[in-house]
């Protein structure tokens, strides 16, 4: 179990600043907006999360990232993240959320990395290092400190998306033997919706 290390907002653009907490509602939270609506936001991108722990050790190589410079909404801590994929559900504070997808990164959140190397959260060449989004299951307020539980998405299992297509997408599971069968079990560890 993890926990609610931000919640962020802005009037568009970046960065996203914290504010404590906030309304997540099926259209993204309360007070938050994007400059490009074509490419972020919507009911299937209404939040953007990151990871506190992936933003700290892209300071340790050097990148200038902080908490919401690169657009998330909200940002956790104590998640294992190589398991944040499509599918799975996020309870935090009064809200439910489903990732959806893996972010695309853009020119805008450039000056959050050492040399613009923006594509540094890119999942294709960093698989394991994107932020994701997620779409709104339950409306509520989720503040800084909340607890984050991560869950199986049933009825996503049972429409095809399997643990093994989840890794597949998340491109995990590429190193010795072992891995593979390790992150299955790690991934039926997370409890069911």
């Amino acid at each position: 179990m993890g926990y609610v290390a931000s919640v962020n907002v802005s009037q568009g653009g970046v960065p996203k600043m914290p504010v404590g907490e906030a309304l997540v509602t099926v259209s993204g939270l309360f007070g938050d907006s994007q400059r490009n609506r074509k490419f972020h936001g919507g009911p299937m991108r209404a939040v953007c999360i990151f990871s506190l722990e992936r933003i700290t050790e892209m300071r340790h190589e050097g990148h200038p990232i902080d908490i919401g410079t690169t657009g998330e909404n909200i940002t956790v801590a104590g998640i294992d993240w190589d398991l944040v994929c499509p599918g799975l559900v996020l309870e935090m504070g009064e809200a439910l959320l489903e990732v959806t997808d893996f972010t695309k990164p853009c020119r805008t959140i450039r000056e959050s990395f050492e040399g613009f190397h923006f594509i540094r959260m890119s999942q294709t060449l960093y698989p394991g290092w994107s932020r994701v989004y997620a779409r709104v299951l339950r409306e509520g307020m989720v503040r800084t400190g909340d607890l984050v539980r991560a869950m199986r998405n049933q009825s996503a299992l049972r429409n095809g998306l399997s643990p093994l297509l989840a890794m597949r997408r998340n491109r995990i599971g590429t190193g010795p033997p072992s891995t593979p069968a390790r992150l299955l079990n790690r991934l039926y560890q997370v409890s069911a919706v």
